[in-house]
């Protein structure tokens, strides 16, 4: 072990600037989404940095003989759980990366550098370049971002579009052009909408690299035979294990650092935790077990920043191996599955299935009867087209679409569509509390003497402190301030005059004004008073007496009333407010000298009171929660902050605190305590960024809820990331705005209730055409096979029925415009694995039901039973046909009656009459006679009239048992 020589002392320390050539090379740079996982440990169990030691083995290692039983147990539990996320348990990596860091904070600097291979001189520059080769470059998280066909491929390979890519072909082939130039342009539009979306928001996670993108002081020794060490400047991106970095205000920390010597150090972690605060931290100190993570003195993390102090610290993890990276490291891992688009692509498979079985026996029976094979295959095609949902991919976007345009009127950027209709389904909403349920700036409460009673002299010297101060205004300042001038109070500061100031730090944690004014009775002598201001326990430790402001007196400030002073304002802490003491000192008539530096003039003060401060709640956020609420959406708070403060808050906004729980309590619980007080919670505070990971994936999985999540800050960014919704706002930080899916350009709930009722709508019209469509189309094509059977020919021709196909879809492009129920909106609305086949089962023999009535009364009525009728039959099923799908959706659409007790919009009124009018009036056209329409007479469509008034009827009636056995309909 070699001597460690201060580098601030030493004789031989010099600085230099340099940058390792041969590590710049960043293989593939930052990039996105394709994670690689962290390789800091290579044992299955423990921890190791790049160098094994017998010593931290004993420390931190497992007994190998565990290893294989602990591999078989994770196997089978993996299997038992399908894939699952388990919400309640940190992963494997996280586990080693906390006892790595535990093992570093109970030990000792001397055995700190035997785990980590280093001397108290620092590394070499041979050896940390060595070590910069095997860990590679020291950035936060190794990204690989899919390239541009990687996307294109991932928008074209969807079971729709390659069902119409197919057909496209074969109508190619089979001479019926038009129709595959449809189903090819339907397939681009879909194919490129998918893509733009898709591919423009694949870079989330880029910015991370701006924590720690800084030049760093390294320490590293040189010499063949006396060693001389160096302080040198080299880039983050260089920093490697065993590294021993010097820091001073303002600097990053560019990887996982335990202290080796600090001085006055204050850090903060807002980019882990999200709150202000900061954090004082010392070397000088071995943690236990039982400290929170992110509560350890002694170790300081990747990404946090140095507030006041210095110091200098041994890197011990850098690169994908430090906290930070390990939390993000699960980003774009654990997504939750899409309901919708799964929902979708079963269908798709059904039918698949179903065409192939149908077209196959149509295709066959064709051809027994024409034995004209090409035309039967023909027919099979139009089959087979009319069966696909061929609009499905461009309603469902431009229902998206809608939506995205009628919430950017609300102030919302939409990055990812099918959030939207996530939003839809969303029946918890995790938000944080400042900023989102709070105003996010303080407000003045009371002024309190040392008996806990409101004394106008509190506030009078609290007054006159900010007022004169001048080195820099805090909000509290501000908060002050703000009380005095609004509620009228006269504390005349023009008889004051400001002769020093000793400014705040965040050492002392207070600040002093000393000021004069002239005495009331003798105007030539001078009253001269120092005013100190700042945290409660700074203030009182300059304190030796205090002051009854009722009666004057002044009393020595024993340790009885020390305490009781700090048992009284642990209690008004309790209630959510923060504190600050006042205190002052007469210091006579003399003439007042400081020297600089000279803090000494801050003591034997007498203690004043207290001001207390709270963040008020928005005056619109218990509306927005109470509306939310009537919605179906139920909030939980998810904060860094304070139990006590959040408890209060939440009070004033109406969240209930019956059930409330904090981070540190939650790494107590095993897997199903911590699922159970999840469900329940309502309140979860001091919650770390992989804590708010937990309770997302939680609530998703074991709860089985689609979660949405309204952050703006770094540590928000996992939670974003993994739920159904992500929401953040246009002042928040850059990656919390990457990962989200949802920017609100003002951080008001109320936003989110007019984005629940798009979601809403959106949903409830893409269902109204996936029932419809699919119903009507498998109805059509039942009715084809039965009639082909029946009649031995075809019912329809190929072009007409691509032809009324045409006509259907064409019409169903209005429905995103159409309008939903009051009572749907009120309520979360999700996609159901059995609810659609059901559906189709109680609603789809009712189609097919009269499609068989017609064929019976063309048969019986008509006598249209043979090929000399074929022309006819094929006229009046055509337009049966057509009316039946267009007509299905005004059933199809509500609960109640439709044309008596609930009518549809009127772009999808306006779209059914323009269908229905061009479908019958193109057989008495000339494009008719070209078609093989002819005229059908009058009765045909009396009989059209009763028909569809008796689906109607059997419709409802269905409809009505339906809703009774399933209480729900859409």
């Amino acid at each position: 072990m070699l001597t460690f020589s201060s580098p601030y002392l030493s004789s031989d320390t010099y600085y230099v600037s340099l940058s390792f050539s041969t590590a710049i090379a960043i293989s593939g740079s930052l990039r996105m989404r394709t994670f690689k996982i962290p390789t800091i440990f290579t044992s299955k169990s423990h921890p190791r940095l790049p160098y094994q030691n017998p010593i931290r083995q004993n420390l931190v290692d497992k007994p190998e003989s565990q290893n294989g039983s602990n591999r078989v147990f994770r196997f089978l539990r993996g299997l038992m759980s399908g894939g699952k996320i388990d919400g309640g348990s940190r992963t494997e990596a996280e586990e080693k990366l906390y006892s790595w860091l535990y093992a570093l904070a109970q030990s000792d600097k001397d055995l700190v550098f035997e785990y980590v291979r280093s001397t108290e001189r620092g590394l070499s520059f041979t050896e940390a370049e060595r070590r910069l080769k095997e860990n590679g470059p020291n950035v936060p998280v190794d990204f690989s971002f899919p390239s541009w066909w990687h996307f294109l491929w991932s928008a074209f390979f969807h079971p729709f579009n390659i069902i119409l890519i197919v057909l496209s072909v074969i109508s190619y082939i089979t001479s019926d052009s038009p129709n595959g130039c449809i189903m090819l342009v339907l397939v681009l539009i879909s194919v490129c909408l998918r893509f733009y979306q898709e591919y423009g928001s694949s870079k989330a996670a880029m910015e991370l690299s701006e924590f720690v993108r800084c030049p760093v002081k390294v320490q590293r020794c040189a010499g063949r035979v006396v060693q001389t060490e160096l302080v040198v400047q080299i880039d983050q991106r260089d920093i490697v294990p065993g590294d021993i970095i010097i820091f001073e205000p303002g600097d990053l920390f560019p990887g996982d650092v335990r202290l080796l010597s600090s001085k006055h150090l204050v850090v903060s972690q807002a980019s882990l935790t999200g709150e202000s605060w900061t954090t004082e931290k010392t070397a000088d100190i071995r943690e236990n077990q039982s400290t929170p993570l992110l509560d350890l003195r002694n170790i300081c993390f990747m990404g946090t920043n140095v507030v006041s102090g210095s110091g200098s610290g041994l890197v011990v993890s850098t690169g994908s191996k430090t906290y930070m990276s390990t939390m993000f490291s699960n980003i774009g891992k654990k997504k939750p599955p899409n309901e919708f688009e799964d929902g979708v692509r079963r269908i798709s498979y059904v039918l698949v299935a179903v065409m192939l079985v149908v077209v196959t026996i149509i295709v066959i029976t064709d051809y027994s009867t024409s034995l004209d094979l090409s035309e039967s295959i023909l027919f099979g095609v139009s089959v087979a087209s009319a069966l696909t949902p061929q609009m499905l991919p461009l309603v469902v976007n431009t229902s998206l679409a809608k939506g995205a345009l009628a919430m950017a009127r609300d102030r919302c950027i939409i990055k990812s569509l099918s959030a939207i209709r996530n939003m839809g389904s969303m029946d918890i909403l995790c938000i944080d509390k400042t900023g989102t349920l709070t105003m996010n700036r303080a407000i003045m409460v009371n002024y309190l003497d040392s008996w806990g009673l409101d004394k106008e002299k509190v506030l009078q010297f609290a007054f006159l402190n900010s007022y004169f101060k001048t080195d820099q205004k805090y909000p509290l300042d501000d908060a002050i301030l703000a009380h005095v001038y609004t509620n009228g109070f006269r504390f005349q500061p023009s008889k004051w005059k400001k002769l020093d100031e000793i400014p705040f730090d965040f050492i002392r944690r207070r600040v002093s004004i000393i000021m004069e004014r002239e005495e009331d009775t003798d105007p030539h002598s001078f009253v001269r008073v120092m005013v100190t201001k700042g945290a409660l326990e700074e203030v009182m430790k300059v304190c030796s007496c205090m002051e009854n402001v009722d009666s004057g007196t002044i009393s020595p400030l024993s340790p009885e009333q020390y305490q009781r002073i700090i048992n009284m304002t642990e209690e008004i802490s309790n209630e959510g407010l923060r504190v600050i003491g006042v205190a002052t000192k007469k210091l006579g008539k003399i003439r007042y000298e400081r020297k600089d530096n000279d803090d000494t003039s801050e003591s034997d003060m007498v203690f004043l009171g207290l001001i207390t401060f709270f963040d008020p709640p928005k005056d619109s956020a218990k509306q927005a929660l109470w509306q939310l609420a009537e919605k179906g959406v139920k909030a939980k708070v998810l904060t860094g902050d304070s139990l006590s403060l959040s408890i209060r808050v939440c009070k004033e906004v109406g969240i209930r605190t019956t059930h409330v729980v904090t981070g540190p309590e939650l790494e107590l619980l095993d897997q199903d305590a911590f699922h159970e007080t999840v469900k329940t919670a309502t309140v979860l505070a001091r919650l770390t960024p992989t804590q708010k990971l937990r309770v997302v994936q939680s609530l998703q999985t074991i709860g089985n809820h689609i979660v949405g999540f309204l952050g703006d800050g770094v540590n928000d960014s996992l939670a974003l990331d993994a739920a159904h919704v992500g929401i953040s706002v246009d002042s928040g930080a850059s990656v919390a705005k990457d990962f989200a899916d949802i920017i609100l350009l003002e951080k008001d709930l109320n936003v989110l209730i007019a984005g629940v009722e798009h979601g809403r709508l959106t949903f409830g019209n893409t269902m109204k055409y996936i029932k419809m469509s699919v119903i009507a189309n498998l109805g059509s094509v039942l009715s084809i096979l039965i009639a082909t059977l029946v009649l031995k020919y075809e019912p329809l021709t190929a072009r007409q029925l691509l032809t009324q196909n045409f006509l259907y879809s064409v019409g169903q492009i209005a429905i995103p415009w159409d309008k939903m129920e009051d009572d749907y909106v009120k309520v979360p609305q999700r996609w159901s694995k059995k609810g659609l086949p059901t559906f189709i089962l109680w609603n789809g023999p009712v189609c097919t039901l009269f499609d068989v009535t017609t064929l019976l009364f063309l048969w019986f009525y008509y006598k249209a039973d043979n090929l000399e009728d074929l022309v006819f039959f094929h006229t009046a099923w055509f337009i049966e046909g057509l009316l039946m799908q267009t007509l299905i959706i005004h059933l199809i659409r509500t609960e109640k009656i439709p044309f008596i007790q609930e009518f549809a919009s009127w772009p999808v009124l306006c779209s059914t009459v323009l269908v229905s009018a061009i479908g019958i009036a193109i057989t008495f056209t000339p494009i008719g006679k070209v078609m093989g329409f002819i005229r059908l007479p009058l009765s045909y469509f009396g009989f059209l009239v009763v028909l569809f008034i008796g689906y109607f009827v059997v419709g409802q009636v269905v409809k009505r048992l339906y809703i009774l056995v399933y209480k729900t309909w859409l």
